[in-house]
């Protein structure tokens, strides 16, 4: 009580008995008498008025002990408003009734007050951490950014500030500096599976698929990540970053362990990843299977298009000629089946396609019907074409 003017013995005798009654925790009525004497003080000399914010100062501690922040913050800033109280008194109050109001969900109010401080005395470090969290609080991801780089200055940072620290690298779009904190925690060993998704995701934003892999892949093997939906994620990780023959792997394994079913959308992840790796026998087996299953045109004439793209001419047209019987484009499945009865030596069987593909609106089939035309001797409507001139582009096929 030395900080203000000198109180009367009768006063620091009531002051000082108050305190002392509400240190193990201030009763209602003990509050209340605080607030009473503070309002009885309100028109007094100076030392009546230091008297009333040291009353105030009572009631707000009491107020803060039971749980009433917002209303200890309130009678904290009736204190450092009052006039003559001195400065260390009222900056300290304003500390107190800023951290309250964060506390009582006053964020912006309380964010302001804080950073008021923190620039009148540099803040310890954690004051500054506090700001970044109230920052991040109201969504003001490059300020919050900012109070995280001054908090990591000052030292202290533990897992769950180091959470903090990348997810609000990471809203503030400084993927590297995100990336760099959750990499170090991954490497002490981390066993929180949210921290591996994390880091997977930033790699993703930051435009590397194959570390997001990389990454998903570690967590997998450690058995961070682990159930359905995350070998789902993984295998479709894997596909992103340009590793699908592992994504493959992984899937064939699923299967045989009854990790996930082998049902259509899966085989058919199965089939696409095997594809994308350019494993051509497993490719096409995989797309068989769903072909035969599923009976849909669309699965069949990709099969067939991919053996015609890679030459597996008879598996071609077996599925071409299924695809159209569920359906599909006959002028295109008629012209590629009938090149590849062609690269067979199949001239009739490839003569019957074409005119087929013909009479179903292929506008190539005329040329490849007259190219036959030309390898058995016929004359062309010209006459004066030459087989290599009359030879048309093979349709290009899926690949």
């Amino acid at each position: 009580m030395a900080a203000g003017p000198a109180l009367s013995p009768d006063m620091v005798q009531a002051l000082e008995s108050l305190q002392q009654r509400m240190q193990d925790g201030a009763s209602q009525s003990e509050i209340d008498r605080a607030k009473a004497a503070a309002r009885r003080l309100r028109n007094g000399n100076a030392a009546n008025r230091w008297a009333r914010a040291l009353f105030l100062q009572l009631a707000a501690t009491g107020e803060a002990q039971r749980g009433q922040d917002a209303a200890a913050a309130d009678l904290f800033y009736q204190a450092r408003r009052i006039d003559g109280v001195d400065a260390d008194s009222r900056q300290r109050w304003l500390d107190q009734e800023a951290r309250l109001r964060l506390r009582a969900g006053q964020t912006a109010q309380g964010a302001e007050l804080l950073g008021e401080w923190i620039e009148r005395h540099g803040g310890d470090r954690d004051s500054l951490w506090l700001m970044a969290q109230a920052q991040a609080t109201l969504h003001h991801w490059s300020q919050a950014a900012e109070w995280v780089d001054r908090a990591r200055r000052a030292g202290g940072m533990d897992a769950d500030r180091r959470r903090l620290a990348a997810s609000v690298y990471q809203h503030a779009e400084r993927y590297d500096a995100a990336l760099e904190l959750l990499d170090a925690q991954l490497e002490s060993g981390s066993d929180d599976p949210q921290s591996w998704r994390r880091a997977a995701a930033l790699a993703q934003r930051m435009q590397q698929p194959g570390l997001a892999a990389a990454l998903w892949e570690a967590g997998w093997r450690r058995g961070v990540l682990e159930g359905e939906d995350a070998l789902e994620r993984l295998v479709r990780l894997h596909l992103a970053g340009g590793t699908p023959a592992r994504a493959a792997e992984h899937l064939k394994k699923a299967f045989e362990n009854n990790t996930l079913p082998r049902d259509n959308e899966h085989q058919r992840l199965l089939a696409e990843a095997w594809t994308s790796a350019r494993a051509h026998q497993k490719a096409l087996s995989a797309w068989r299977t769903l072909a035969e299953d599923t009976q849909a045109a669309k699965d069949w004439r990709q099969l067939g298009e991919l053996a015609y793209g890679w030459g597996e001419w008879s598996t071609a047209i077996e599925a071409l000629r299924r695809a159209r019987e569920q359906g599909a484009d006959p002028a295109r499945t008629w012209l590629l089946e009938g090149v590849s009865q062609l690269e067979l030596s199949n001239e009739a069987a490839a003569r019957e396609a074409f005119e087929a593909a013909r009479d179903a609106g292929a506008s190539q089939a005329e040329a490849w019907l007259a190219s036959l035309g030309e390898r058995s001797g016929e004359k062309t409507p010209d006459g004066d074409s030459s087989p290599d001139e009359m030879t048309p582009q093979a349709p290009s096929g899926t690949q």
